[in-house]
């Protein structure tokens, strides 16, 4: 089946519209705590908790896209999150919404199982270009969540946030169901076999091991920073509204941008990818100094957070080219590998971020989340002697001999 510019858009639309409902509470922290009468901690708990459901899906849900056909399990998982949105609009209290909030993440692992099935109908040379546009998608999602989520709330408050999404996310489990193609399950293995074969990947794979760990410690320094920033803004320095709080997420859609640029660019120029990891780790790192400076004034925050995303979504996107050519029809168990460690290193950072900036404020949270910086670039140290000797030919990825059934991705 061809990949279509017109499967591509509705892929891409998906992939943004579902990952915003795990960003909606992120600008919306202070404003929860405000209505429920908690303290901006507890109710930060909300971000932590949608992430690790995410995680627990990335790891329990994914493997189940090569072994169901796709349209029903996209179709329900899309269905079972307009729910829980709208279930989170009405909740009375923080231990349900803490429960909803799993429920969320754990059912927005979709566009995790649209991307290496997109990656898997492109063609080899157009396969990074393919990621960047769905990362694109992704990114601009994530950024406009907090925006819309800031917009809405200061309309309808926090809770008309999700009625809201509750309904974006019923048309697209409508659409979906209606437009992507049928297929049958493509690996006719069990459930437990899937699962063994996702540990024997990641035992039998060191790039994949370690390029997820640069990946969890970058992710754990982007969550430290989007989440604590919301203090800072909502606090003394600058007293903003849950509505400008959202539109400072604006300043980040740059980032969007480089992940569509450095797509193509990996496509011609796949030899690098090391290499550019590596110089984006470093700016990344750079821009946590930038952002220190933050309580000074606007512009601090404005310039350290379009270097900051920026460099995140290039390494994000770098990761995945990468580790989609190391085996051919093992792109979804490469997923769940690498993105349930990827979430588990944001929901640690946005953990330490807010326990950090509890403590030793706005300072102490960008230090937390330098550290994280200065940790993937280890990570991506330890990954040179796997990875620089392809740097000479592009090597194509090798073909998976699943045990007890033909992989796929």
């Amino acid at each position: 089946m061809a990949l279509s510019r017109a499967l591509v858009r509705l892929l891409a639309l998906t992939c943004g519209v579902t990952i915003a409902n795990i960003y909606y509470a992120q600008p919306l922290v202070h404003g929860i705590a405000h209505d429920l009468g908690t303290a901006d901690s507890s109710a930060g708990a909300l971000v932590t908790a949608t992430q690790l459901g995410y995680a627990a899906g990335l790891l329990l849900v994914v493997p189940l896209g090569d072994i169901i056909a796709r349209r029903p399990l996209l179709t329900t998982l899309l269905t079972i999150d307009a729910v829980a949105l709208a279930a989170t609009a009405v909740a009375p209290g923080l231990t349900l919404l803490s429960v909803l909030a799993v429920v969320i993440g754990l059912s927005s692992v979709v566009v995790q199982m649209l991307i290496p099935y997109a990656a898997t109908l492109a063609a080899p040379h157009q396969r990074a270009g393919i990621i960047g546009t769905l990362m694109g998608a992704l990114l601009l999602g994530i950024l406009l969540s907090r925006t819309f989520a800031g917009v809405v709330a200061g309309l309808a408050g926090w809770r008309g946030v999700y009625a809201v999404a509750a309904g974006l996310m019923t048309v697209t489990a409508i659409v979906v169901g209606r437009v992507l193609p049928a297929d049958a399950r493509e690996v006719g293995i069990g459930y437990l076999a899937q699962m063994r074969a996702v540990v024997r990947l990641a035992r039998g794979e060191p790039v994949l091991r370690r390029r997820s760990l640069v990946g969890a410690a970058q992710f754990a320094a982007f969550s430290c920073f989007w989440t604590t920033v919301t203090f800072l803004l909502s606090g003394r320095s600058f007293g903003y509204t849950q509505t400008e709080i959202g539109l400072f997420a604006l300043v980040g859609a740059a980032g969007a941008g480089c992940v569509l640029v450095g797509g193509r660019l990996l496509d011609r120029h796949r030899n690098l990818a090391w290499q550019v990891t590596g110089a984006a780790l470093v700016l990344m790192l750079a821009s946590f100094g930038v952002l220190a400076a933050g309580t000074y004034g606007l512009v601090w925050l404005v310039v350290g957070a379009l270097l900051m995303d920026a460099c995140s979504q290039a390494v994000h996107v770098t990761n995945q080219a990468v580790l989609y050519d190391l085996v051919d029809g093992a792109r979804s168990r490469i997923t769940t590998v690498y993105m349930t460690v990827y979430f588990v290193g944001g929901a640690l950072g946005t953990t330490t971020g807010t326990a950090a900036y509890g403590r030793w404020g706005w300072g102490g949270a960008c230090a937390a989340a330098a550290g994280f910086c200065v940790l993937a670039l280890l990570a991506w140290s330890a990954a040179r002697r796997h990875e620089r000797p392809a740097a000479s030919g592009v090597t194509e990825p090798r073909a998976e001999v699943a045990r007890g059934g033909a992989g796929s991705g």
